[in-house]
């Protein structure tokens, strides 16, 4: 007899993966793979579209015909912020442009002259100013610069909903990729922004559908997920009472989805910004380069010192290293605290004191004993963990079709917890 599974692709910038999560949500088979980047049309470093269709068509369908193995369900967590422009035969009609690459000043300047002022449109998308990262000017940018590609587009599906589109055959629209940065979505409507209608790109975008089905009648198939949405539904589901999750990697990202308060311009210039949870509610953020702060300092104190790269990790939290004579551990103990008062003021934005009962960490900073002891101890108020989350986008997006798949009740043990105490 089959095992009733769900299928996940998760694709990142640098990893492709796909999960079989069984019903309790244990990883019973699992692959990954790397792709070397290619040239767009300008020379510049972009995603391999046709690898990633060939791996993610290849993958699904060696699975559909295997004999241990009957998928019931699945679904897709990729990186926001990209577009994948398709003709109406379903055919990518440009590359997956960089987010990375600069936007053009003169456009830049066109279009905030037009439907700016900056802080106004900003504040009503929840955004920052970022450029490309605001995928809703990547379109803006073809409509405007490359015309005779943008008259070919049928539909712009943000990347997870490419890769639905690959299996399902549907275009979709999915809130969690067009509610994140996007500048497309004005949050105070509840709608796509007015400039979207001016520009008449709304015609590009499908609808957002409840359900989907795939090839296979028997076989549920996902909109695809905002990763980042996506790491966050775990915590959702598990903890009810108001949280913040600190997610640590390169960058330091504090989500508060228990913060309802509208950002204001002074919050979205130090980097602030919401956006929709796959429930469809604001969730806001903010950010701190820390982890990239931290791989520069580590490289630095291993030059000067002469010790592994790694030898922060056995340092323990203990105030009395700030007394010590010039050392290793004295020189990334004042680095730590100076990097936390950094993390302090970004986390602040969108922490509330007195509704925030737990602040949960997971990454690479929630196994550094010097930030979770000084974490605790600036928030006295509330209970500190070291959460880990194995694949925690992947399983996101299992959980987010849950009903569509699995007849058994959530397992309580997905989350890891270790309590840091004052």
């Amino acid at each position: 007899m089959k095992i009733d599974v769900c299928l996940i692709f998760d694709i990142g910038k640098t990893n492709k993966k796909a999960f079989l999560f069984d019903e309790n949500y244990q990883i019973i088979w699992e692959t990954s793979t790397q792709f070397e980047d290619i040239a767009d049309d300008d020379g510049e470093p972009c995603e391999d579209l046709s690898l990633l269709k060939n791996w993610v068509l290849n993958t699904y369908n060696l699975l559909l015909s295997d004999v241990v193995y009957n998928i019931k369900a699945v679904n897709f967590s990729a990186y926001g912020a990209s577009f994948v422009h398709i003709d109406r035969l379903g055919n990518p009609v440009c590359p997956l442009y960089n987010y990375t690459k600069p936007f053009p000043e003169d456009l830049h300047y066109q279009f905030y002259k037009n439907y700016g002022p900056e802080k106004d449109l900003s504040r009503q998308t929840a955004s920052p100013i970022l450029g490309n990262l605001n995928s809703g000017l990547q379109i803006y940018l073809l409509k405007y610069k490359k015309t005779h590609i943008y008259k070919e587009i049928a539909h712009s599906l943000h990347l997870p909903q490419y890769v639905s589109f690959l299996i399902s055959g549907n275009p979709v629209s999915e809130i969690t990729s067009v509610g994140c940065h996007t500048h497309l979505w004005d949050f105070e409507r509840s709608a796509y922004h007015a400039w979207v209608e001016a520009e008449k790109l709304n015609r590009l975008f499908p609808p957002f559908p409840i359900n989907l089905g795939g090839d296979k009648k028997e076989i549920f198939v996902g909109n695809g997920l905002h990763d980042s949405s996506s790491a966050l539904i775990p915590y959702l589901k598990y903890f009810k009472e108001p949280f913040l999750l600190l997610s640590t990697g390169t960058w330091a990202i504090s989500l508060n989805p228990f913060n309802n308060t509208a950002l204001s311009f002074e919050e979205l210039e130090q980097d602030c910004l919401a956006y929709l949870s796959f429930e469809g509610k604001p969730v806001k953020a903010s950010r701190l380069f820390a982890g990239a702060m931290h791989e520069e300092t580590i490289k630095s104190l291993s030059d000067k010192w002469n010790k592994p790269l790694d030898y922060f990790k056995n340092i323990k939290f203990d105030t009395s290293l700030s007394q010590l004579n010039d050392s290793y551990e004295k020189d990334y103990f004042e680095f730590m605290k100076s990097l936390f008062q950094k993390q302090v003021t970004s986390t602040d934005l969108v922490y509330q004191k007195g509704q925030t009962k737990s602040i949960f960490v997971d990454g690479g900073f929630s196994k550094n004993d010097i930030f979770m002891n000084l974490l605790a101890k600036n928030y006295p108020e509330v209970t500190v963990y070291a959460a880990e989350v194995a694949q925690a986008s992947a399983i996101g997006a299992a959980i987010a079709i849950h009903e569509h798949w699995n007849q058994n009740t959530f397992p309580t043990d997905l989350i890891k917890l270790k309590k840091y105490a004052i």
